[in-house]
């Protein structure tokens, strides 16, 4: 396996996703994914995510959902805020400045395309997670890092239940490097 700098990562995810969307479109999110460097620089990438997440389930409450999903809609926003200010402490207890959240769209209008976003989103947050817990320096970040990463899973797999699909389809979950991360967020991601 080939092992890549977190700016190598970015600049990847940059150079695929420019092409696919643009350039105006990538250069504020690597702007803000790049402050500062080591564990307090992954924290903030960690932190734009929960904040796209955080995002999401704000909205789709506001969506016409059954009791089940509406429940989970909000259940879940409550954890992703918890982990958004529970990052930007971290980020802060490092001496790192937290980056600010970037604004989101989102294409849900049902239930069915708010399920379907939410389980690539939560997928997506647990292998990033998983891509980054190799770089991480501090024992007592990654170990922060692994509660995070093992409620994210929670969320996929009962987003998967409530879409009738196997909440642990596989045996391992995958990892993610941040140009695959980058590739899956960046359409939601609007400045």
């Amino acid at each position: 396996m080939t092992e890549y700098t977190r700016s190598a990562f970015l600049v990847r995810g940059a150079l695929a996703t420019s092409a696919v969307y643009g350039s105006g479109m990538v250069a504020p999110f690597v702007t803000r994914a790049l402050a500062g460097s080591g564990d307090a620089g992954i924290l903030n990438f960690a932190l734009t995510l929960e904040y796209l997440e955080a995002a999401f389930y704000k909205k789709a409450m506001g969506l016409k959902l059954s009791g089940q999903a509406a429940k989970l809609a909000k259940e879940l926003a409550n954890h992703e805020q918890l982990h958004v200010e529970a990052l930007k402490k971290a980020v802060k207890g490092l001496g790192g400045k937290p980056v600010k959240s970037p604004r989101f769209s989102f294409p849900i209008t049902d239930e069915a395309s708010f399920l379907k976003l939410a389980q690539t989103l939560e997928d997506t947050g647990v292998s990033a997670y998983n891509g980054a817990a190799p770089a991480i320096s501090s024992k007592d970040i990654l170990a922060a890092a692994g509660s995070i990463v093992q409620v994210e899973a929670r969320h996929a797999a009962a987003i998967r239940l409530l879409r009738g699909q196997s909440p642990a389809p596989e045996a391992f979950d995958r990892t993610l490097d941040k140009a695959a991360v980058l590739k899956a967020v960046m359409p939601l991601i609007k400045s």
